[in-house]
C-alpha cells in the first residue's frame, strides 16, 4: 500500500498559537511521548503533517489511519520544577494529536 492510497486523517484540530496539554496516560508499551512532559502545557509551534501512527507501528499494526503531528514548545521553566537556565529556554518536541488536550479541558 502506497501513501497516495491511505485514508486521509481528521482535519487538524489544533493551530499555530494554541495551547495544549499533553494528556496524562499511562497506556502500556511503546509511546513516543515522554512521561516527563505529560500533563504540562504548551503551544503548537507547527503543524507537522499527518503520519503513519509508530505508536502502532512498533507492534506490527498498520498504523492507519494517519496521525496529526505537531510541534509544541514548553518553557522549561514549566517542564522542570526547580529550573534555573535563563528564562526564556524553551524545548520544542512533536507530539501526536492524540496526546494533546485543548487548553479548555
Amino acid at each position: 500500500m502506497n501513501d497516495a492510497s491511505l485514508p486521509e486523517p481528521s482535519d487538524p484540530l489544533y493551530k499555530i498559537g494554541d495551547i495544549v496539554r499533553i494528556k496524562v496516560a499511562h497506556p502500556p508499551g511503546h509511546r513516543r511521548t515522554p512521561d516527563y512532559i505529560k500533563g504540562k502545557t504548551g503551544t503548537i509551534e507547527r503543524y507537522c503533517g499527518a503520519f503513519i501512527n509508530p505508536e502502532e507501528r512498533a507492534y506490527g499494526f498498520d498504523g492507519i489511519p494517519k496521525k496529526n503531528l505537531y510541534r509544541v514548545r514548553f518553557d522549561q521553566s514549566q517542564i522542570w520544577g526547580h529550573y534555573d537556565g535563563p528564562e526564556e529556554d524553551t524545548l520544542d518536541l512533536e507530539i501526536y494529536e492524540h496526546w494533546l488536550e485543548g487548553k479548555s479541558l
